[in-house]
């Protein structure tokens, strides 16, 4: 308990202080937010706000997860430190990405391929090594069943596995790309979602079939869940402290160094913790938000016609008139909803297990 309590805490502050020295920074260089022509008006106002934001609570979330481990006097693990690795290694692509759009002034960054390639090196790897590692119990950070509170049916094999880990990493980091529209949005619902695994990671951790403090039937057999409420934690608190400077009016945007970076911090924890399935209705946002671009496309490209203003979804409500903070504020309470539903749905294959 002590470790989530420094993580969080230590992240919190040296989000909440760091950000400010990150913006003078960015600002001093002119490193500030490109405006495309085709998006809502109402954004132009924010042309030149500086970007990369993600690097504040990046560097915040692994200074608190080894702070803590050396306050702490408790080791690092191969689960905590393959989601930071996951976390870190798409921040970079992300970084590269924003890097190019406001130092060499190309609109759309990275080449889509060489993007591609980043996230897939990334991704595979991590997918490649969740599996290795095993403890002493025979538990590797990541399993080779599909998961929805825990391990259900067969093994899919390791192939298979590597594909479906690759695919939920890609789809969780695109679907927090695509969030990450306004002032605070991705942010706030980010910090639900890791809030939201801190508890799992805990929870996972009293009722370990290793470690329970009462022997129950439906244990859960997880290799590191105390040090993945570490990193939930770690992340959760860095987020917050992000918001204070990233809620309208933004001082500061995460760009796509942030929002890929969190993006896979979520695909990593549910991987890690059995819980694959479940992060879709934990992050509903990003999922509901990911299928709106889905369904604005295929419509398009069927009939011509298109169901929404504009998408993402946030821009739809934008062009019938609402406010940005409404929007946001709406839409975070959609998140919580979802995290409710999804914690809820939790406890319930506990109680059922």
């Amino acid at each position: 308990m002590k470790q989530i309590l420094f993580s969080g805490m230590i992240g919190l502050v040296l989000s909440l202080l760091g950000t400010p020295a990150l913006i003078k920074l960015l600002a001093k260089h002119g490193y500030g937010q490109y405006i495309r022509d085709d998006g809502p008006k109402a954004h132009h106002s924010k042309k030149g706000t500086p970007t990369m934001g993600g690097i504040a609570f990046i560097l915040a979330t692994l200074i608190a997860y080894f702070a803590t481990k050396a306050i702490t006097g408790e080791s690092p693990t191969v689960s905590g430190l393959l989601v930071l690795f996951l976390t870190a290694g798409l921040g970079l692509v992300g970084f590269l990405d924003d890097y190019i759009k406001v130092v060499k002034r190309r609109s759309l960054g990275l080449r889509a391929k060489a993007k591609l390639l980043g996230q897939s090196f990334v991704g595979l790897a991590f997918a490649g090594l969740a599996l290795q590692f095993s403890d002493d119990r025979g538990l590797t950070p990541a399993s080779q069943h599909l998961s929805f509170v825990r391990d259900f049916g067969w093994s899919i094999g390791p192939v298979l596995f590597v594909i479906f880990a690759y695919f939920m990493i890609a789809a969780m980091s695109n679907g927090v790309n695509l969030t990450d529209g306004l002032d605070g949005l991705a942010t706030g619902a980010s910090v639900m979602v890791f809030g939201a695994y801190t508890f799992i990671g805990l929870w996972e951790y009293t009722q370990s079939c290793a470690y329970a403090i009462t022997a129950t039937a439906n244990c859960y057999d997880v290799r590191d869940p105390l040090d993945l409420a570490v990193v939930a934690s770690a992340l959760m608190g860095s987020c917050f402290g992000f918001l204070w400077w990233n809620t309208s009016p933004a001082k500061i945007f995460m760009g796509d160094t942030g929002s890929l970076a969190l993006g896979g911090a979520l695909a990593g924890l549910a991987i890690c913790s059995r819980t694959e399935l479940l992060v879709a209705v934990l992050g509903g946002l990003f999922v509901i938000i990911t299928l709106s671009v889905i369904i604005q496309v295929g419509s398009f490209r069927m009939t011509g016609k298109r169901v929404f203003k504009m998408a993402p979804l946030q821009h739809h409500f934008e062009l019938k008139g609402w406010t940005e903070v409404l929007i946001v504020v709406r839409f975070w309470i959609i998140q919580g909803l979802c995290v409710a539903v999804g914690l809820g749905l939790f406890y319930a294959g506990w109680v059922t297990g």
